[in-house]
């Protein structure tokens, strides 16, 4: 089969097409012969820095859609034949990839290939961080990093659905700003200038919920949009700056409180906790309340100018490699 592997870190260039061995799924795995992969920021993480990668040469990867080639022992409510979508531990950049039976899901009929390749990690994402995590309340106002990407661009729907009282978010151009806009934000910023725009946006009361994927100096400013007895989540540190640290000078004087999430971290930690979340967001893309529009396609050994495109921060919505 087909796979796209990199043997060292680095940029774009480091991504190769290969031949590679099927792998068989073992005991509560599953594999897919795959149709279509999700392309994320963490794949791009893994291969220029080593971010979740246990040793090279590596497959990167972490979600897909497909059609079940083979169940390993113990599993049980998933057919050979059946189309799923998955999340893995990496490996989705090829022909065929494992995952764990708890994170394989089922299609409902009318839901594409295309379509489902979209959301095993976006969609929970969005989720836990509007519900779960922000418990964000009817009438709250929410802040969103990277509103124009592929969490934001559901979390400012699903903040919608929730009934909050403003939506805002915070993005690198105009053109992703006016992309926000048409996507359930009010309004979006720049990035240089978002915590000055979201206090006179709110007449100085800063918002109530911050979700925050960048990390460093955009935390910081993050924290000083949030109104009393605001909450920030973090889920991420794109800005690769040295790991955060807040504390009582930060957080004392208007109650603030601050918080985090990984999907891939729930999904090693306690994949039934996933699964509920997951099963929850995915009822809303069935319905139709969400969507996750696919901006760019590549075919699996372009990987590389996927990684590109994602690298320029002009991308929108979500990327695909076609696999099948």
């Amino acid at each position: 089969m087909r796979a796209i592997r990199f043997d060292e870190f680095g940029g774009p260039e480091v991504l190769r097409l290969v031949e590679a061995k099927v792998p068989e799924p073992g005991p509560g795995e599953v594999s897919v012969d795959v149709a279509y992969v999700g392309v994320n920021f963490a794949d791009l993480k893994a291969r220029s820095a080593g971010y979740r990668v246990g040793s090279l040469p590596f497959v990167p990867g972490l979600e897909l859609s497909g059609r079940v080639r083979a169940v390993g022992d113990g599993v049980a409510g998933i057919a050979v034949g059946q189309e799923v979508a998955a999340m893995t531990e990496g490996g989705a950049y090829a022909d065929v990839a494992v995952a764990p039976a708890a994170t394989v899901f089922s299609l409902p009929a009318g839901m594409s290939l295309r379509t489902a390749a979209t959301l095993p990690t976006v969609l929970p994402t969005a989720h836990a961080l509007i519900h779960e995590v922000g418990r964000l309340q009817p009438g709250e106002s929410v802040l969103v990093q990277g509103a124009a990407g592929g969490v934001g661009t559901v979390a400012g729907q699903l903040a919608r659905l929730a009934g909050a009282g403003a939506v805002y978010g915070v993005v690198s151009s105009q053109a992703k700003a006016e992309y926000a806009r048409a996507h359930g934000y009010d309004d979006a910023f720049l990035t240089d200038t978002f915590a000055t725009d979201v206090l006179r946006a709110t007449g100085g009361r800063g918002v109530d919920l911050v979700l925050d994927p960048v990390g460093g100096e955009t935390l910081r400013h993050g924290l000083e949009a949030l109104a009393l007895f605001g909450r920030l989540v973090s889920y991420g540190n794109a800005s690769g700056d040295a790991a955060w640290q807040v504390g009582q000078n930060e957080l004392y004087p208007r109650a603030r409180s601050v918080s985090g999430f990984s999907i891939l971290g729930l999904a090693a930690d306690d994949p039934a906790a996933l699964r509920a979340i997951a099963d929850r967001a995915l009822s809303l893309a069935i319905g139709g309340e969400v969507e996750l529009p696919v901006t760019a396609e590549f075919a699996l050994e372009e990987a590389a100018s996927a990684h590109r495109l994602m690298e320029s921060r002009t991308s929108t919505g979500k990327l695909l490699l076609k696999a099948g």
